[in-house]
This record gives structure tokens, C-alpha cells and sequence, in this order.
């Protein structure tokens, strides 16, 4: 899989195939980098010559997503999940020992060319951890007995359709279904009620039915669907989110792998509400071991009358739908990054206004929703308004997913009514002993006992719907450490008070974890995180010391015992940085380190 002298010629029949649209640029990007583990430079040349970029343009998009590669990775591209409840199931020790017998460093290509193994933040299979991607498969369950035989595969040079298949199995792992997922079907009755009723009698059904996005943010699904429909434009665009970046959140990962027929019927419903004519599903590289069966799900639908040109017989009602893969970034995560990334470029969230709604997909107006949102607008025109109300609390009604990891008997998806405790739900996923729970992932909430009586809804504790459980078994700050590590890596690095901001926190938690902190570094901790949420760029800075708050907030007996007896050590130490230089040049000048002998 080295690059090869034919990579121009490869991506030549590529950009023919793909109609040569700069807004593909991604698309074309993930697929030279499956073919030879890397983008040959020959690529990045014809790149930026068919779509008249410049090729500071095309590398700059390669070096912001972190599954994109100028150099080779070899045969096997092997990626080891990082995430804080993969850590808890033992994948560092798995990682140094893949390293061990495969004789390579951490994210560094064997001599052979055969291997590379490295980290990546989350595969959002937590519920089946640890788990691998190997060339963008996902193998879960990965225990010493697998991951040596994973190694003779690898060192044999066996390609993976040869490897055994249960391996790359990936259950849904649901334990309690509700409004959303007691059923399956969606054959297109939710459409047929929009023929039958009209635009805006059902979208006033979805206003009436208090659906709000099931994203996180919780903003009225009929009030941005209507605002996107009265926008004056020539296009529209539905836009699906389906990068699950999120640590510890994994339930659209579960929709997408046996709802998506529902997922798309609720994209359509859409597009025939506000007058879109084309959707994307944009899908997290970890997932792509979807893409098959998410294109044989579109093609059914088709045929089915479901989706294309004149949907179910009504001429006017066309409406298709593509699927984008990420490449690896957080941050896209975040809609107008999303769009951005949809659009071929680097993810950087937009400034705002104007919204998506209004100038968003090629500045025309787009609804950007969640999976879950789409799903629940196709069950509330199926069953109505007050059929959804009759779940959840007024101001949070229906259902919400949650993804269930960590410390507990049974890890996976459960459905709940919003404005279910977290104490009841801490009981039916057997959780025992529990010190602390992470709502809403890295950037939600670390709550302790005394508050698990509060309830997941918009109006208490709101959540895109990870929820993660640590016993006392665990050391808190082992948590917040992987969280501040994982937030300096993803920043987008556009705005300084998260590329800074993001690293400095995670030096001064690092410095705390080993036993160095002082009240001084705390204080530090939140003045920083302060600058952080009034000034940061986009949501992701400004959620990002939240575990560091809670921290601080919540577990002071975690921190408090971590200080240094001796109050304030500097973070640097010059002594240890110059050890080496010392060594070489036989030279200690104990005296002074600028003067002395030269």
C-alpha cells in the first residue's frame, strides 16, 4: 500500500467518477487515503489542479483532520480507542502490548512499511470496548487472546476479508426501548400523512409536539425547520449529523445500524416541509464500516418510491440524499463546522450570524439536525402531538437515548421519558458504588452522589446522551485528565483562548495528577477556564474546562490531597530539559546555566 507513481492517475479516474467538485474535496481526500494509507503527493498536485485550488489549500485540509496522512501507514492502519472508559477496560495495556509484538512505536510506521499503530479519542463503541480500527474497521471486544492473534494476521499480512468476521461484529446492545425504538418500519406512512395534511399543518403538529433538538442544544425543531422554509432562496438542504464524536455517546451509532430507514424517511419529511431537493448524511469516519449497508438502505428507498424523483407518485416531491464521511475531527461536530467540512474544507466553526437556517450548506438555507431529532419527527407524524407529550415533562417532552458505559453491569442504549432521575437510571443499568457520573460527555457534567437525584431534561441536566459511570474505584482525576488531554487535542486551533487556553489546562491538570499542584495552579485553573467560556469561538471552548470545574466544585477531596506540601513548583523544569545537553557535553555548571565555560 506505498504510494505509488500512478497516485495522479488514481485520482484523475477519481475526480472523473466524482464530477470534480471542489466541495468533494473530503470525500476524494478519504479515499486516496484508504487506497494507499496516505495522500502520495502526485494526489495533492492533481487535486489542486482539477479543482483550481491551490495546494496549500488541499494540504491544509489534510493536516486538520487527524485520519488523513502525507506519509504512509502501511498495510495495516491500526488505531487503539483512547477514550477514558475503553482506558478503564484495559486498552493502554492492550496498546503497549500490540506495540511490543509488533516492534513499533506509538504512532510511528514499522520499518517494515507493514504496520502503524496509534490512538484515536473515542470509536464510539464504548458499550463493547476496547475496540480497534483497523483500516477503518472496527473490531470490538479486544482482548490479549484476540490481540495476538491480531498480530500474526498483521504479521502475515493476511487482508482483513481472510480475518474471522465475528470480530468486526457490532451489536446494538439495547436494554430498554420506548416511543423511539419500539418500533422499526418506516415505509413511508410519515409521508404520506405530509401529502395528506400538507406542509404547514404538520409542521404546526411537530411546534405543537415541543420537539426539541436531540442533539444537546435543545432548540425547537418546528421553529428551525420553519425559519429554513420561509428563508428566500433558490435551494435548500437537509443536513443529517451523524458525527458522534462526542466520548462516551454511541446511540446514533445504533439508530444508523438498525433504524436508518426511519433516519432517512425523517430527512425526507423534512426536505418535503421546507422544500429541500437534496440531503447529506454526514457520517463519522469511525463509522465507516456503515457505508455499505447505510448506501444498500438508500438504494431500497428508491426503489421503493421513497426517495429520488416524484416520491410516491406526488411530481414535485424529489428529494435525494448522499453520504459525507468525516475524517477525524471533533469539532465538526459542531454544525457550521459540519458545514464547512460538507463544503471540502478545514472544519472551523462560522461566526454567527447568519445561521445555518438561513445561509448555511453553499450559503443557502439548511436544517442541520441530529439522528435522533429525525427519527422522532418521523414517529410524531405518524402518532401526533399529544402521543409524543405523553412522555417526558413540559418543557422536555418525548423520550431522550442514552449511551450507557463505564462502571455498570449492562452497557449500551436504554430509552427513557425526559425528566427521568439519574438515580433510576444509575438502578437499571446495575451500577453499584458509584462516585461519580459524566453527563452529556467531556463537555457535559461530572456530577457526585449528593446530586443524583436530578433529572435528564433540557430544564435540570441537559444531554446529547452520553452517560458514563465511575465507582470509586476510580480516581476522578484519572477522568478529567483524559477529558482536558482529549479538548487540546480537538481544538480546531482557531481562536487563542481554547488552542491556549485548552493546553494550559491540560499542562496544569497533568501537573496536579502527578502531585506537583499547589493553590496557586488552582486558582490558575479558574481563571483560565473563565477566559475560556467568554471568549472562545465556538461551543467547544466554551464547554471544554467544565471537568475542570467540577473538578474543582465537587471532588475537592480528589484535588486537595494531590497538592504539593511544599506549595507552589514551577511546571518547567530546567534541570530535567537540560539532563541530556549535560550528558553529551560532560558539563554541569551547577553555578549558573547561562555563563560558565563555553
Amino acid at each position: 500500500m506505498n504510494p505509488a507513481s500512478d497516485a495522479g492517475i488514481f485520482t484523475e479516474r477519481l475526480l472523473n467518477e466524482g464530477g470534480a467538485q471542489a466541495t468533494d474535496l473530503l470525500q476524494y481526500l478519504c479515499s486516496i487515503q484508504q487506497h494507499y494509507s496516505c495522500i502520495p503527493p502526485q494526489a495533492v498536485e492533481t487535486l489542486a489542479r482539477v479543482l483550481a485550488l491551490t495546494p496549500s489549500v488541499v494540504l491544509g485540509v489534510i493536516e486538520f483532520y487527524s485520519f488523513l496522512h502525507r506519509t504512509p501507514r502501511g498495510q495495516f492502519d491500526i488505531l487503539v480507542s483512547d477514550s477514558i472508559t475503553d482506558q478503564m477496560l484495559g486498552s493502554r495495556d492492550l496498546l503497549q502490548r500490540l506495540c511490543d509484538r509488533l516492534g513499533v512505536c506509538v504512532s510511528q510506521p514499522g520499518s517494515d512499511g507493514r504496520a502503524t499503530v496509534a490512538t484515536t479519542s473515542c470509536t464510539g463503541m464504548c458499550d463493547q470496548g476496547p475496540a480497534l480500527l483497523i483500516n477503518g474497521q472496527v473490531v470490538t471486544r479486544v482482548d490479549n487472546e484476540r490481540l495476538d492473534r491480531i498480530v500474526a494476521l498483521v504479521q502475515a499480512g493476511s487482508p482483513l476479508e481472510d480475518w474471522p468476521q465475528d470480530w468486526f461484529s457490532v451489536s446494538d446492545n439495547v436494554y430498554r426501548r420506548d416511543q423511539l425504538l419500539d418500533e422499526h418500519s418506516a415505509n413511508g406512512d410519515s409521508l404520506r400523512v405530509l401529502l395528506d395534511r400538507g406542509a404547514a399543518d404538520l409542521l404546526q403538529e411537530l411546534d405543537d409536539s415541543g420537539l426539541r433538538g436531540r442533539g444537546g442544544a435543545g432548540f425547537s425543531t418546528a421553529l428551525k425547520w420553519k425559519l429554513c422554509r420561509d428563508a428566500s432562496a433558490d435551494e435548500r438542504y437537509v443536513v443529517c449529523n451523524a458525527d458522534e464524536g462526542e466520548p462516551g455517546t454511541f446511540k446514533d451509532r445504533v439508530l444508523l445500524q438498525s433504524w436508518a430507514d426511519t433516519v432517512f424517511e425523517g430527512m425526507t419529511l423534512c426536505a418535503g416541509i421546507i422544500g429541500a431537493r437534496r440531503g447529506f448524511l454526514y457520517l463519522r469516519g469511525e463509522y465507516r464500516y456503515l457505508l455499505d449497508s447505510l448506501h444498500t438502505a438508500l438504494e431500497n428507498r428508491r426503489a421503493s418510491g421513497l426517495l429520488g424523483s416524484a416520491i410516491l407518485g406526488e411530481p414535485g416531491f424529489d428529494f435525494d440524499i448522499d453520504i459525507h464521511l468525516g475524517a477525524g475531527a471533533y469539532i465538526c461536530g459542531e454544525e457550521s463546522a459540519l458545514i464547512e467540512s460538507l463544503e471540502g474544507k478545514r472544519g472551523i466553526p462560522r461566526i454567527r450570524p447568519p445561521f445555518p437556517v438561513t445561509s448555511g450548506y453553499r450559503n443557502r438555507p439548511t436544517v442541520v439536525n441530529n439522528v435522533e431529532t429525525f427519527m422522532a419527527a418521523v414517529r410524531i407524524a405518524e402518532h401526533g402531538s399529544a402521543w409524543f407529550r405523553s412522555k417526558g415533562t413540559a418543557q422536555s417532552p418525548g423520550t431522550k437515548l442514552l449511551s450507557i458505559s463505564g462502571d455498570c453491569r449492562d452497557r449500551g442504549v436504554y430509552e427513557y421519558p425526559l425528566g427521568v432521575s439519574i438515580e433510576e437510571v444509575l438502578s437499571d443499568c446495575g451500577a453499584d458504588d458509584v462516585q461519580a457520573v459524566q453527563v452529556a460527555g467531556a463537555a457535559g457534567r461530572t456530577l457526585p452522589p449528593a446530586e443524583f437525584g436530578r433529572t435528564l431534561a433540557f430544564e435540570d441536566v441537559a444531554t446529547g446522551g452520553s452517560f458514563m459511570v465511575f465507582d470509586h474505584t476510580r480516581d476522578v482525576l484519572d477522568v478529567v485528565q483524559n477529558f482536558t488531554r482529549f479538548f487540546a487535542h480537538e481544538s480546531c486551533g482557531f481562536c487563542t483562548p481554547c488552542r491556549v487556553g485548552g493546553s494550559l489546562l491540560r499542562d496544569l491538570v497533568d501537573k496536579l495528577h502527578d502531585g506537583h499542584g499547589s493553590e496557586y495552579d488552582i486558582r490558575e485553573m479558574r481563571d483560565i477556564a473563565g477566559l475560556m467560556q467568554a471568549a472562545s469561538h465556538c461551543g467547544l471552548g466554551h464547554t471544554a474546562p467544565a471537568p475542570v470545574l467540577d473538578l474543582l466544585d465537587h471532588f475537592p477531596d480528589v484535588w486537595r490531597q494531590r497538592l504539593a506540601a511544599g506549595g507552589f513548583e514551577p511546571s518547567f523544569d530546567i534541570d530535567a530539559a537540560l539532563s541530556e545537553a549535560k550528558q553529551l557535553t560532560g558539563r554541569d555548571h551547577s553555578g549558573g546555566r547561562m555563563g560558565g565555560d563555553v
